[in-house]
This record gives C-alpha cells, structure tokens and sequence, in this order.
C-alpha cells in the first residue's frame, strides 16, 4: 500500500465497495466521517454508563449505611465507594467495549489504504466527534468531575 489521492475506481475493504462515481466516493467519504464520530460517540456512551453504575451504587451504599445506621450496623464510613458490577452490568459494559473496538478497528481499516481523502475524512470525524461528544465539565475538587483526558494525557487506554 502506498499514499495516494486516487478517488475512482478504488475499492476499499471488499470488491462490492467500489468507487465508480466521484460521487460515490463523496458519498464514501461522508460515510468515513460518520463512522469515526460514531467512535467517538461511542466512546463516550461507555464513559457515561460508567457514571451511571457509579451513581447507582453510590445511591444504593447510601441507603444501605441509612438502613444500618438505624439498626446498629456498620458504620457508613466502611464503604470504601468502589464496587463490583453485576453479570448483566459487566454483559454490558463488555459489549459496549466489543463495538467501541469493533468500529475503532474499521477505521483502522480504511486508514490503512493510505487513501489522503479517507485519512482527512477520519481526521476531521475524529475533531467533530470529540468536539459533540466530549463537550462536558472538566475538572473540579474530586476525581467524579475528571474525565480520561485529563487523567491520561494520551487518552490511549481510557
């Protein structure tokens, strides 16, 4: 594979994805836009789960300490606030995780044609796509207010 500008007659990824038309390969080039946004609003999807697990045990520790208190039991201090998710939880979270992969390695895909369009395409999905997605507050006094790319800086791993 070598660099290339081409826009007619190219295929990418199977033989029934062939560029006839300029646009077609417009149309492709769309296509490649909307799938990398789609990562990252992917990406985000699994962020905001999380925060929903959180929230969830979070609200069901404090009723629990409550429901102790009350009773004589142990002491709300005990909770150290991290938890285990359930089967389902984890069934979700998991295939969350198996799509968010599944789309991140399909535009691996299409950059590896070496195509500029389709590499400028993924470029600019991937501002837009953060620029929605990841517009929220940052920051703050306690680790619930961060988000990945401020814990890490090469948001690789998040």
């Amino acid at each position: 594979m070598l660099w290339n500008w081409n826009t007619v007659n190219t295929c990418f990824i199977a033989r029934s994805w062939q560029i006839t038309s300029t646009g077609m390969f417009a149309g492709s080039c769309i296509g490649v836009l909307l799938l990398t946004m789609s990562l990252e609003f992917l990406r985000r999807t699994v962020k905001e789960y999380d925060r929903f697990l959180v929230r969830k045990h979070a609200l069901a520790a404090a009723a629990s300490a409550v429901a102790n208190d009350t009773k004589g039991g142990v002491p709300s201090s005990c909770h150290t606030g991290a938890f285990r998710p359930t089967f389902l939880e984890q069934a979700v979270r998991a295939f969350l995780h198996m799509v968010q992969f599944a789309v991140a390695y399909f535009v691996m895909l299409l950059a590896m044609y070496y195509n500029g369009y389709f590499i400028i395409c993924i470029f600019i999905g991937a501002y837009l796509g953060a620029f929605v997605f990841h517009w929220e507050p940052i920051g703050g006094n306690n680790a619930v207010g961060q988000t990945s790319a401020t814990r890490e800086p090469t948001v690789c791993c998040a």
